[in-house]
């Protein structure tokens, strides 16, 4: 990490302000070569800023500002200049183009965050928290992420493994010395930390489900037959006509995509086609969209129409998602019932059923209440503890989790204490991968890899 590298960190397009970053330790040196201005910002105390001109070969190329920030109060721990510059594509690349003609070199991936991993300002789980706070796409994913971002994950981590280092260090006294009267933990001492630290690893991975509905939202697919309601319902909870309705049954022929707010979690919505048996070659391949739509979505909104008894199509449809995750509508109870809950539940089950007009909004606020209830989201929104959300450290916890318990197993089957403290060393070993005590730097590479250019 000795070169200086330098990106242009905003994105690219027409903008008031780009922003262009330097980092190394000539990064100074570097500013100096191409700002012009009334001091050399290698000589400027840190945490300044700067008015003047950045020149190459003789040419002026934009007005600016440089901010000078002096290691190791940077984000990259390493001396780092900022040069804001006029917004546009042209100005921020001759910039950059200036400053790598002065010796810096072009920051890879991530770069910039990967020095601040490197350098020991972050962990890893908060460097992959800075790219969940530039995906966020909501405020509870953003909440999230900036909690990880400032350490809640990590400590809870560190708790854990802390509590097994020591645990496994007072442990060894006892492998090195078996004939010697120095040890200070007992089998009791042993058990009780093993449970006390699954417990809590538990408890993160219990989020896990939670997590990914806030990183990913929610998928789901709305299915029923034909003009049943089905694009109705899509426009009611986007709160615009995205989808187009006629009386004519058949008038989705694809599956139509939309993005709604639910209590600060993205709800895809996915509008299929009506799903009937049908010698139509476009209106089949809507159906098997459909039929692959329903398998794959994380939830699925059942929609009969409420207004007609039950035939077939909506039996069979009812059979087909009898073992996924759903909620049945009865639309348009407007115009009546022709069908009661309690026949349905007779056919459905525990799963929620609620009655629902689309075209007058009647029972959509239930609901919007009954998937956030599915999912949980109040408790996210209340919750005070870590959120696991990315799939890397859901997987490096069961692994963590299945040791411990293997140790807690190997105690009460009267194993040996050098077998349990394998167990206990792959724990720790396994939740180093979240911090990156332990992880490999393939991993590390591959992580940054997946950040922009700039960040």
């Amino acid at each position: 990490m000795n070169t200086t590298i330098a990106a242009i960190s905003t994105p690219p397009g027409r903008g008031g302000i780009a922003i262009i970053r330097i980092s190394g330790e000539n990064a100074l040196a570097v500013a100096d070569a191409v700002f012009s201005g009334g001091v050399k910002l290698s000589r400027a105390g840190s945490h300044t800023v700067h008015y003047g001109f950045i020149k190459h070969n003789g040419e002026t190329i934009d007005e600016v500002l440089a901010t000078v920030m002096r290691a190791p109060k940077t984000f990259t721990r390493e001396d780092v200049v900022e040069i804001s510059a006029h917004g546009g594509t042209a100005a921020a690349r001759k910039v950059l183009e200036a400053c790598l003609a002065a010796g810096a070199e072009p920051a890879e991936p991530g770069e910039f965050t990967k020095r601040a991993f490197l350098n020991g300002r972050i962990d890893l789980s908060q460097a992959e928290a800075v790219i969940d706070v530039i995906n966020a796409e909501n405020n509870l994913s953003r909440k999230n992420a900036v909690s990880q971002l400032q350490g809640s994950l990590s400590r809870e981590i560190r708790e854990i493994r802390g509590e097994l280092v020591h645990l496994a260090a007072a442990m060894q006294v006892i492998i090195d010395y078996p004939d010697e009267d120095l040890a200070d933990v007992t089998e009791e001492d042993i058990l009780d930390t093993l449970t006390a630290c699954k417990a809590k690893a538990d408890r993160l991975l219990s989020t896990a489900d939670s997590g990914a509905v806030l990183r990913d939202g929610i998928r789901a697919a709305i299915a029923g037959k034909p003009n049943v309601g089905k694009s109705s319902l899509l426009n009611a909870l986007a709160r615009y006509d995205r989808a187009i309705v006629t009386d004519v049954a058949g008038t989705t022929r694809d599956t139509i995509e939309e993005r709604v707010d639910l209590d600060g979690v993205p709800l895809v919505l996915i509008d299929t086609a009506g799903i009937r048996d049908t010698s139509d070659a476009v209106e089949k391949i809507g159906v098997e969209r459909s039929r692959r739509s329903v398998a794959e979505a994380d939830l699925v909104i059942v929609v009969i129409d409420g207004s007609t008894g039950l035939d077939g199509g909506d039996r069979d449809i009812l059979e087909s998602t009898a073992d996924l995750n759903r909620i049945i509508l009865l639309n348009k109870t407007d115009l009546g019932s022709g069908v009661s809950a309690r026949e349905v539940k007779e056919k459905a089950g525990m799963c929620p059923i609620i009655e629902v007009s689309a075209l007058t909004g009647a029972g959509i606020d239930e609901l919007r209440a009954a998937v956030s209830d599915m999912y949980k989201l109040g408790a996210i929104e209340s919750g005070t503890g870590a959120v696991i959300t990315n799939a890397r450290h859901k997987s490096a916890l069961i692994k963590a989790a299945s040791a411990l318990e293997s140790g807690i197993n190997a105690l009460h089957s009267a194993m040996p204490t050098d077998i349990v403290s394998i167990d206990i060393g792959e724990a720790i070993t396994a939740l180093g991968e979240i911090t990156g005590e332990t992880v490999s730097d393939a991993v590390v590479k591959d992580i940054f890899h997946s950040f922009c250019v700039g960040k």
